[in-house]
């Protein structure tokens, strides 16, 4: 069976083949975008909702479907893409993370030859001299490079310890692959940058920043091997996680040598219980390492998709206690970062989330910076009381049971008052959010019962420990606190009470203010309709009479005809309100 084109080829990539790649790219997200403004935007403007719910299911496998073909067949950054969208089981509806989850396993692969050549001139040997055998069928065709099996030489083997190797090498032409890629991406997050309802929530442009950032660093081998021994260290005393040896003597920018740690993949499930290895077992840990990456060494994995985590059955005696397995992480290219204030913040905000603790979420928010200072929380705060009470501590499964015409109810009226509130992505935050992200969306591949919440609650004693608090602390803390709120309480309440007598007291309702917004863009738009129509009747008419002026009034009626179409979808960027 013929492999899909990579786009990658083992030549120097030309300036036609270059256009040719970012046109498709660009072509691609332009196509999808106005498919959407059409059907979830103009469709329900016309009253045709109906038809905008019923073919949704249909759009979106199609969209992901093309998505897939796209990245199969330009490798490179696209892949990226689709495999971490392929994870979000937890977000994303399944019509795309089961047409996307394939892209795992399907990168096509480079040519051994093309392989060998670009192996050779970084390494400055012939593959011969620098290793025993290298296996020309690769073990792995990733989205950057592939991976060879290898056996060190015998010098090599008794300076290192080690024999059995695995060789990563980068795709011939990929940093012109990533440079094309990128420039793409950047053009279409400036055009979402121009759609309100993106450009109040995130700063598009700054963020594909951030992740060009990341995409460069992990197209640099040597900055790989080096996170790899500090990921390794950071988990030196953990039994459960295991991280490969590198081989410097065999390394270069391009080329990567490090120990053969391939074992079952994370997600094989038949494969974990043959080897008398519990799938939950494997997500509850999963979990947990995960967590203690992100929230306790503030240095992470960033990219744990089940294709660089590995399950390695250990051998033990009988009657001892040590663990039976062990997690196996690879790949350690895109490596996340938690600044201290960012690392506090998110631990606060989780704490909270354990104990359902709607005022201690707001204020984390707060603290990590995603909620702004200005915003008014009080709508908020219910919201999040309401979530604690109806679905805190259900699971993935559990979830997927309640009552969809419930679920749908709150999930509308959560998005109202989000929607009412200035929401940001602040710095260093992305990768974050993804690796956050992954959690879920593994560990409910694993075990579909898994309930985030039982990883989370005995975790918040871990972290409260970690930052030195106890209860008698945490009580002190209340206390002073309700101390400073009555001292100012009188001057609030007279505040209040003045405001009241001169008549500028206001409740805010995010319902009620959404419901007036719209009624307002609907008058306004009415308006425009009936200008329109007064000035093309009066077109039509002059016509007749003076054939110049008709002309001018029947162009002139093209401008409030666009407003009453299209006003409110699309504006230029705005500062956060």
């Amino acid at each position: 069976m013929a492999q899909p084109n990579s786009g990658i080829a083992s030549e120097p990539m030309t300036a036609r083949r270059a256009r040719s790649r970012y046109r498709r790219i660009v072509r691609f997200a332009a196509r999808q975008l106005v498919s959407t403004w059409w059907f979830e935007l103009m469709l329900p403007r016309l009253g045709l909702r109906g038809i905008s719910a019923r073919t949704r299911t249909r759009r979106l496998t199609l969209i992901a479907r093309r998505f897939h073909g796209l990245a199969l067949d330009l490798s490179g950054l696209m892949i990226k893409l689709g495999q971490f969208m392929s994870t979000r089981l937890d977000v994303l509806p399944p019509v795309i993370t089961n047409e996307l989850i394939g892209l795992q396993d399907e990168v096509p692969a480079v040519p051994f030859d093309a392989i060998r050549a670009l192996a050779e001139r970084e390494l400055g040997v012939p593959l011969e001299v620098a290793f025993s055998w290298v296996d020309p069928e690769p073990l792995a065709a990733a989205s950057l490079g592939q991976v060879h099996r290898a056996i060190l030489s015998p010098a090599d083997q008794e300076f290192t310890g080690l024999t059995d190797v695995v060789i990563k090498i980068q795709r011939p032409g990929i940093d012109t692959v990533v440079d094309i890629d990128l420039r793409a991406l950047r053009r279409v997050a400036g055009w979402l940058s121009r759609i309100r309802l993106i450009n109040r929530r995130a700063d598009m442009p700054r963020l594909m920043e951030e992740f060009a950032a990341t995409c460069l660093e992990e197209i640099d081998y040597l900055n790989e091997g080096a996170n790899a021994e500090r990921f390794g260290a950071n988990f030196a005393d953990n039994p459960r996680v295991r991280v490969p040896e590198m081989v410097w003597e065999r390394s270069t920018r391009r080329v990567l040598t490090q120990e053969d740690v391939t074992d079952i993949k994370i997600t094989d499930l038949e494969g974990l219980r043959a080897a008398g290895i519990n799938p939950h077992d494997v997500a509850d840990e999963f979990a947990r390492v995960m967590l203690d990456q992100v929230l306790m060494d503030g240095f992470f994995h960033a990219d744990p998709h089940p294709g660089n985590v590995f399950v390695q059955p250990l051998p033990v005696a009988p009657g001892s206690s040590e663990p039976t397995w062990r997690l196996t992480f690879i790949d350690f290219g895109m490596m996340g970062q938690v600044p201290a204030g960012l690392a506090k913040a998110l631990r606060s905000t989780l704490i909270a989330a354990a104990s359902r603790d709607g005022a201690g979420m707001i204020e984390g928010m707060r603290e990590v910076g995603v909620l702004m200072p200005s915003a008014d929380t009080v709508e908020l705060e219910r919201a999040f009381i309401k979530l604690f009470d109806r679905f805190g501590g259900l699971g993935f499964a559990e979830l997927q049971k309640v009552d969809p015409q419930e679920y749908r109810a709150f999930a509308r009226e959560f998005a109202d008052v989000v929607r009412a509130l200035p929401f940001q992505f602040p710095e260093n935050f992305l990768l974050v959010v993804r690796a956050l992200s992954l959690i879920s969306g593994m560990c409910s591949s694993l075990n579909p019962e898994f309930n985030l919440w039982n990883a989370v609650e005995p975790y918040s004693a871990k972290l409260v420990r970690a930052e030195g608090g106890n209860f008698v602390r945490a009580i002190v803390n209340d206390g002073l606190s309700t101390l400073r709120l009555a001292a100012k309480l009188p001057k609030r309440i007279d505040a209040l009470i003045s405001r009241a007598e001169s008549g500028q007291l206001s409740v805010r309702s995010p319902e009620l203010e959404r419901r007036t917004r719209i009624l307002n863009r609907t008058l306004r738009r009415v308006i425009s309709a009936v200008l329109f129509a007064a000035l093309f009747v009066g077109g039509i008419v002059a016509l007749e009479r003076d054939t110049t002026l008709g002309i001018v009034l029947l162009a002139v009626s093209g401008v409030p005809l666009l407003h009453a179409l299209f006003a409110g979808v699309f504006s230029r960027r705005s500062p956060l309100p």
